[in-house]
Parts: C-alpha cells; structure tokens; sequence
C-alpha cells in the first residue's frame, strides 16, 4: 500500500458513522449485511448510509455483491490487512521487540478469544 492509499483508507474511517459501519461489518465477516440492515443497526438514514459505503468501497475498505434484489456489503479485510500493514511497517526497525506488544494484542482479537469493544 502506497501513502496515497493508506491516507484515503484512514480519512475513510475518520468519521463515526464510516467506522462504526466498518467495524459491525467486521463483526458480521463472512455474512456480510444489506445497507438497509445496516442503516437500521446504526440509527442512520439509508440515503445518507449510501454515501458513507460508497466513501469505504473507494477507500478499498468494503466490497459489496449484489444477491438478488439486495446488495451486501463485507469488509475488505485485504484492505484492512494491507492498511495495518503499513501503519506498523517500520515498527520493527530490526527490532521485533518493538512490535512484540501489538502482535500480543492482536493475536487474541483474531482468534476470537476476545471481542471488539
């Protein structure tokens, strides 16, 4: 992931309503959720909830299918691998030690021992 990228991915998430949005899709991985089921959970207009999802699909952070006459929306998880990636890429400096605590942190989290607050 290029600076450009990273920059438009993190200004995807820096608003409540996108991040909260990015985060329950997380939550529903692999299912994915419709925009209206979406909207709904977040107390959100669904007109308003539509450009907050087409922010995260630009930004590479969702993906959307269209089952019938419904489209569901999924994380990108690639796109939030590749983002964390280079957030912490020089985080090491040749020193794992350094990454150590955000590796320990994160192990948990994705093994499903412990949920997102």
């Amino acid at each position: 992931m290029d600076s450009s990228l990273a920059i438009l991915a993190l200004g995807a998430l820096a608003q409540t309503t996108r991040l909260e949005t990015f985060r329950l899709l997380v939550r529903n991985e692999p299912v994915g959720l419709a925009a209206g089921e979406i909207a709904r959970r977040l107390d959100i207009p669904q007109n308003t909830m539509s450009a907050h999802l087409a922010t995260l699909a630009r930004a590479g952070l969702l993906r959307s299918e269209r089952q019938s006459r419904t489209i569901i929306y999924r994380a990108e998880m690639q796109g939030l691998r590749e983002m964390m990636l280079f957030l912490a890429e020089d985080c090491c400096g040749s020193r794992p030690e350094m990454c150590a605590p955000l590796v320990a942190e994160l192990i948990p989290c994705c093994s499903g021992e412990k949920t997102l607050p």
